[in-house]
């Protein structure tokens, strides 16, 4: 039943030499990549104007210069992974950037910040946009949480489809926002052009405002900068575009660059223009729409429009999440399992993990993105510092080309983002405090995990003193665990017999009646009298101690006699997956229990049943 619930769901799977066929083309890679830094638009602005106004209604002018620098680093970002996409086409972006130039230390800080900051991507996205279906719809707000979840559940399982279900799925949220964003920003500007919107701003372009400072500025700054999230997804995923990989990729960072920088500073400029002020029951974008459009259709579609790319947005976290966590597996800094592709070519481990992970966010949280914002924040730039300050390193390695140009503009890109860092750490401390708690447990795991891979790896090793250390063995002890003398128990013993010397039929009683009990090693040795059968009483109904202790027991005889000791376990394997439910899972627990022994080895004979 679970197999054809998940060919629906999922679909039917791929075969390997069908990759090329999930490539992506610019077109689709806009819709599945940057859709984040796309969606953050949304919010980017109400950021900025939410620190502002704490001060006054004037002092909303600075939105404007606020925006003027946001869009210097994005150029300055732009042109920086544009770099590292020509430098490193493998994917992994930052991390695999920060690893070769300043060390595999810094690029667990970068993966690991990556990592957790996409988790929060899925988080903040996906209530950025519930919050857009709630200010249309009130009477939702209270069922914001499990819409939320909702959300990231259907994501995830367009996901597992593979990217280029994915892609295509997204194309139409993606596009139509960019059309409503366009159309917005247009009809607007000849609004105010024609005099249709009339100057509402508190305060004009350069007026003195009292009480404004320095800090004030860099906060609404900081704030603002969370607009910036989401670019460095494209670098990640690099393998996943089509030949020319660095070229097409290249090419669509620039593109989504372009419309980011367009659409932030046009929606920076009506909300300075028309007077726009937060508030907690209505987005500043909603605002904006509803002064442009009014409350007609074309406000409805941008609500649907902003919150349809709120929510998949998402998607860009589940892009570039799953690349990353293969590359720090490749490392051995995660586990195996994140190297493996799932029916649909893709990396179906990292997609369920990163799922799992928001969904916790989202429940932590109870769905307020304002909370997550300077945390997320704080998971982009660090990455911004460390990848930007490495790529400096690599172009005065490499000397290609105008390398002083190029390690100048990644400069730049260092500068302004390790500013940011600080000021999220100074400025948003109540909120970004998580992260030094966070990131230090995130790099012990890495470290426990490459500890474990390596220590695995030099016990397995052949070497000369292994090929010396081999045992030869004269003999096999096998013992059978039966519960009743059946189909099962006896096609055991027969194979018991084909592989062992000695052979020993042990059964655990708990019942108060000895009747039944005898019974059962009655029909065993009239069935088997030249195997010995052991019966064990368990006063505390449990099976899995006195197995245990028996096994240990015999296991310690034979190694004085040199024979191995293995104990197979018999089971019946029921015709429909389903109708295991139905019968207790003994041996799963007794296979458990007698792993944990180095001198007995486990083997189970299963019975197949036709009906």
């Amino acid at each position: 039943m679970w197999r054809y619930l998940k060919r629906i769901l999922i679909g039917k799977p791929l075969k390997t030499a069908d990759e090329g066929g999930q490539a992506l083309t610019k077109f689709k890679a806009l819709a599945l990549l940057s859709s984040d830094a796309l969606s953050s638009v949304a919010y980017g602005t109400e950021q900025i104007t939410t620190v502002l106004i704490t001060l006054s209604a004037a002092a909303l002018m600075y939105q404007l210069w606020v925006a003027a620098l946001v869009l210097v680093l994005l150029f300055a970002i732009t042109l920086s992974y544009r770099q590292i996409i020509h430098a490193y086409p493998d994917g992994g972006g930052a991390y695999v950037v920060a690893s070769k130039n300043w060390g595999t230390s810094a690029g667990l800080v970068a993966g690991g910040s990556l990592l957790v900051d996409y988790m929060l991507t899925v988080a903040v996205s996906v209530t950025s946009g519930t919050e857009a279906i709630t200010s249309a719809i009130p009477s939702l707000s209270s069922e914001r949480v499990l819409i939320a979840v909702l959300i990231v559940i259907g994501i995830m399982a367009l996901n597992l489809r593979g990217l280029r279900d994915s892609a295509a799925f997204l194309t139409v949220p993606v596009y139509l926002f960019i059309v409503v964003i366009i159309g917005m920003i247009v009809w607007g500007g000849y609004n105010i052009m024609t005099g249709q919107i009339v100057y509402h701003a508190a305060a004009s372009v350069n007026a003195p405002i009292q009480g404004m400072t320095a800090v004030l500025f860099f906060k609404a700054f900081s704030s603002g900068s969370s607009s910036l999230t989401g670019v460095e997804a494209i670098s990640n995923a690099v393998p996943n575009f089509h030949k020319p990989k660095r070229r097409n990729a290249a090419a669509t960072l620039s593109i989504m660059a372009v419309i980011l920088g367009i659409f932030f500073a046009g929606i920076t400029y009506l909300s300075y223009y028309m007077g726009i002020r937060p508030n907690g029951e209505q987005t500043v974008l909603s605002q904006i729409g509803a002064g442009v459009f009014g409350h007609g259709i074309m406000f409805y579609i941008l609500q649907l429009s902003t919150a349809l790319i709120l929510a998949v947005a998402a998607n860009t976290g589940f892009s570039a999440f799953p690349i990353l966590a293969y590359n720090l597996a490749k490392d051995k800094f995660l586990p195996h399992a994140y190297l493996d592709r799932g029916d649909r070519l893709g990396y179906s481990n990292g997609i369920i993990s990163l799922a799992f992970g928001a969904i916790i966010l989202i429940l932590i949280f109870h769905g307020q993105t304002k909370l997550l914002i300077p945390l997320y924040a704080v998971g982009v730039f660090v990455p911004f510092t460390l990848s930007q300050s490495g790529m400096i390193i690599h172009w005065f390695r490499e000397r290609e080309g105008a390398w002083p140009l190029k390690a100048f503009i990644n400069f730049v890109g260092a500068f302004i983002s390790v500013m940011l860092v600080i000021f999220l750490f100074f400025l948003h401390f109540s909120n970004v405090w998580p992260y030094l708690i966070v990131m230090p447990a995130v790099l012990y795991l890495f470290y426990r995990i490459h500890a474990h891979y390596k220590n695995v790896a030099k016990q397995l090793k052949i070497t000369k003193d292994t090929e010396d250390a081999v045992h030869e063995y004269d003999g096999a002890t096998v013992i059978v665990l039966i519960s009743n003398v059946t189909r099962v128990t006896a096609g055991a013993i027969n194979y018991a017999k084909s592989i062992g010397d000695y052979v020993i039929a042990m059964h655990v009683s708990f019942d108060e009646n000895p009747t039944k009990e005898h019974k059962t090693a009655i029909e065993f040795k009239k069935a088997y009298p030249d195997i010995r059968f052991v019966d064990i009483h368990s006063s505390y109904r449990s099976i899995t101690t006195p197995t245990l202790r028996f096994c240990d027991v015999i296991a310690k005889r034979a190694a004085e006699r040199n024979f191995t000791t293995t104990v197979l376990v018999p089971q019946f394997v029921p015709r429909r997956p389903w109708q295991n439910i139905l019968h207790n899972q003994t041996s799963l627990r007794l296979r458990a229990i007698l792993n944990s022994r180095e001198n007995i080895i486990v083997s189970t004979y299963s019975y197949h049943l036709k009906q």
